[in-house]
């Protein structure tokens, strides 16, 4: 599953071309994704312009003004941007292309997405109140998150700190690859109880996360199955992974075994030598 780097890929790959454009039509090839395509989208939309595209946890925004435009990728979508005068524009969609929004320029922006998990809905009010946002934590990549935060967060929480850190009601977009690999470098075990760590640990914690995740979009996100940037390339990260898929591996700092285990019905990897409880 597209998890916040590869979101954020994204979004970073399609706002050039969209920002500050009209929008001329928008097609619905296939409405029945997570949740039903609005059959009315092509009607609220046509005539529009996109003013800003943004992130909030996986979900990417496109600020129309009136209203926003809310996109996800669920477990295999990608966005491509489709240039006017590119070859892609002349083929004909294939049928896992469930919906284009053309420009007035003639660039498409188009979702495929095989598992039709992924999500296309229109918000007229304000986006930040929408049932599928409100309720989410911070931001990792902001000030909010800060180890004062996640310690008074989960002071009484009895459950791992994994766990909790995966919780999109605590902090957004630490999906299971990330989470893995942010715990590492902070030397901290999956299975440690989130309430008996330390604002020390915490601090460690939070630099992790925040140093994995910038990471892992300055190498365009990670490509393990079917993601893409919206140019159509795979993203690197999965090359710089220190745990995460490399269960009976050796350690890259101190040889001992990757070990994996199931928490949550997820795979956790980790070091039991570099990384306490």
């Amino acid at each position: 599953m597209p998890e916040l780097p590869e979101v954020e890929t994204t979004r970073r790959g399609i706002a050039p071309h969209l920002s500050g454009q009209f929008i001329a039509a928008a097609v619905i090839r296939n409405a029945q994704l997570r949740w039903p395509i609005p059959e009315d989208l092509p009607e609220l939309l046509t005539g529009l312009m996109i003013q800003s595209v943004l992130r909030r946890a996986k979900y990417i925004l496109l600020d129309c003004g009136v209203g926003t435009l809310l996109l996800h990728l669920g477990m295999s979508g990608s966005l491509r941007v489709l240039p006017g005068d590119s070859i892609q524009c002349m083929e004909l969609p294939g049928k896992h292309d469930h919906f284009d929004l053309i420009l007035k320029n003639r660039t498409i922006l188009r979702l495929r997405d095989p598992r039709r998990f992924g999500a296309v809905l229109w918000h007229s009010e304000a986006v930040e109140q929408h049932s599928l946002l409100r309720h989410l934590g911070p931001e990792p990549l902001t000030e909010n998150f800060n180890a004062q935060y996640l310690f008074d967060r989960l002071r009484t929480s009895r459950s791992s700190i994994k766990q909790n850190i995966m919780n999109g009601q605590v902090v957004v977009g630490v999906g299971n690859i990330y989470a893995s690999e942010a715990l590492f470098l902070a030397g901290i075990n999956p299975k440690a109880v989130a309430g008996g760590i330390g604002m020390a640990r915490y601090e460690k914690l939070i630099a992790a996360i925040k140093t994995t995740l910038q990471l892992a979009i300055e190498a365009g996100g990670s490509s393990l199955r079917d993601f893409v940037k919206s140019d159509g390339k795979p993203g690197y990260f999965q090359q710089c992974y220190w745990v995460y898929g490399r269960a009976g591996q050796s350690c890259k700092k101190c040889d001992r075994m990757i070990q994996q285990i199931k928490q949550g019905q997820r795979s956790s990897f980790y070091c039991p030598n570099c990384q306490r409880a």
